[in-house]
């Protein structure tokens, strides 16, 4: 049974498309169309739109005079969101709205959409950026009816590059050179990684012959109205990186975290070949004392007995027998005495013993068990739209994670386990190194159509705490692994993480896995 079932998740992987991650493309599933529509007695009398973003799955950032209708004749002006994806439009409310800034805070409650992060970080002149919205002048050469402009589609990308940040009535606005038209308003201008980094609101007259420059209002004006709204947001700060140059820096760390290792392994080997020098100094320095005292003893011995042998000689001149042989005898025993010490002197060189530590077996890979507090490598990580705080993960034996969720090993002998939300368009891959130091989170924002997949892929094996059951492991590994064939070759984000022991308090908010 676990045989066909591995053999069925990979078949069925093969089906699933491995596109390449985009950031970009995974931050257009977060734009959406802002409709307005007038109506009287019944009758649609009035029609507009622009474009948005969403900020968090039911909130949705536009321009203030993109929906400045509805607040003018409320009774009369509904409001509608059309999704880049799916069949549905929806109704939306205003929540908020500061005209001054231009923006506006709308809510949808019957979808749940991407939420993108802001980019707080600075933005350099020239950084490249792209504007993502719904362009009037691209309207008028698709649309055929009227429900072109409600049926969910991919919003247009125009690509350019920063020019400066400047004021304009007191409100902080981004000047750049990516190219939009009515409609756009209200639609981000998103940095490289697919942050906002300004919302689109106007662009310049292009009179005789002038190139046209945008305007977009700044991340900073557009954070200052959430708090304003009490609006909770994603929010990044850190720099752009390609996963290339993630990459980069990531086998960078690792090489001098290596060499690190390895100097401190020279440098423990020289202060153990130092020991054993000078405990072989000293063994050498305690063998040639014992020689010498041997020598010195065997000496005395001699020359005691020497004087004994002497005296029964005198003994035997004087006829005195008894004493004689006592003399004799003694003499005798202190000179056989002596030549046994200096015969059985000890060398003077001295070898100390050799560590006698058994040599390591071949052993099959076990996760280290314990509590850690792991906490980010910005210097190895990729960092585009989540929080980077301390993560607590408390493993327990055969790979349990936190209590409840279920690590497999993997061909790289990473412990792994592949989380697909139902409520988000997200595939996380966690995994951690058998010693338990190097823990990483990669992160695939995908396209509904993929997502819905990797759902039905997941739904397979339903393992809801930890196991040991051989089977039920066979079939979550052989689920991750069809899973994970068919994920982008590349991920939108990768967080790295050093990992240290930590204590039980630490381990309070242990996150899932």
């Amino acid at each position: 049974m676990t045989r066909f079932l591995a053999l069925l998740l990979a078949l069925f992987a093969l089906t699933l498309p491995a596109r390449a991650a985009d950031d970009i493309s995974a931050a257009s599933r977060s734009v959406v169309r802002v409709v307005t529509v007038a109506m009287v007695d019944g009758e649609v009398v009035g029609f507009g739109h622009g474009s948005g973003i969403a900020i968090s799955p039911t909130r949705i950032v536009t321009n203030a005079h993109v929906v400045e209708s509805a607040v003018q004749y409320p009774n009369n002006v509904a409001l509608g969101v059309v999704p880049s994806e799916g069949q549905k439009s929806f109704a939306a409310k205003l929540i908020a709205i500061d005209k001054a800034r231009d923006l506006a805070l709308l809510e949808i409650t019957e979808a749940r959409l991407p939420a993108a992060a802001v980019y707080t970080g600075p933005l350099e002149s020239g950084a490249d950026v792209v504007a993502l919205g719904y362009p009037g002048n691209v309207d008028l050469a698709t649309a055929r009816s009227a429900n072109d402009y409600i049926t969910p589609r991919t919003p247009t990308r125009s690509e350019g590059n920063l020019s400066n940040t400047q004021s304009v009535d007191g409100v902080a606005m981004q000047i750049h050179t990516a190219k939009i038209s009515r409609g756009n308003s209200g639609g981000p201008l998103v940095d490289a990684c697919g942050r906002i980094a300004g919302i689109n609101t106007a662009i310049t007259r292009a009179d005789d012959g002038d190139s046209p420059f945008a305007f977009a209002i700044s991340a900073r004006e557009l954070t200052r109205f959430l708090a304003d709204a009490n609006q909770q947001y994603a929010s990044v700060g850190t720099p752009c990186l390609s996963l290339a140059e993630a990459d980069a820096r990531d086998r960078a760390a690792m090489d001098a975290e290596a060499r690190a290792s390895a100097e401190a392994n020279a440098a423990k080997n020289a202060a153990a070949e130092l020991d054993r020098d000078l405990k072989q100094a000293r063994a050498e320095e305690e063998a040639l004392a014992a020689r010498e005292n041997r020598i010195a003893l065997a000496g005395v011995f001699f020359v005691i007995g020497a004087l004994a042998a002497g005296a029964g000689l005198l003994f035997y001149s004087q006829q005195n027998m008894r004493n004689a042989k006592i003399a004799g005898g003694a003499g005798a025993a202190l000179m056989i005495g002596a030549a046994v010490l200096f015969v059985t002197r000890p060398d003077a060189r001295a070898e100390i013993a050799a560590d006698s530590a058994p040599a390591p077996t071949a052993a099959e890979p076990k996760l280290a068990a314990g509590n850690l507090l792991c906490t980010i490598r910005p210097d190895r990580s990729r960092i585009t739209v989540s929080a980077t705080t301390d993560v607590p993960i408390s493993i327990g034996k055969d790979g349990c994670v936190n209590g409840r969720t279920q690590y497999t090993r993997g061909a790289d002998d990473r412990w792994q386990r592949i989380l697909v939300p139902n409520d988000e368009p997200t595939v996380t891959v966690a995994s951690i190194d058998a010693a338990g130091r190097d823990y990483r989170v990669e992160r695939y924002l995908l396209d509904a159509e993929t997502m819905t997949k990797a759902r039905e892929t997941r739904a397979g094996v339903v393992l809801k705490s930890c196991t040991a059951n051989p089977d039920e492991l066979a079939g979550l590994a052989a689920q991750q692994d069809a899973i994970r064939s068919a994920l982008p070759a590349s991920p939108n984000e990768r967080l790295v993480y050093r990992c240290q022991p930590a204590s039980g308090a630490a381990m309070k908010n242990a996150p899932g896995g």
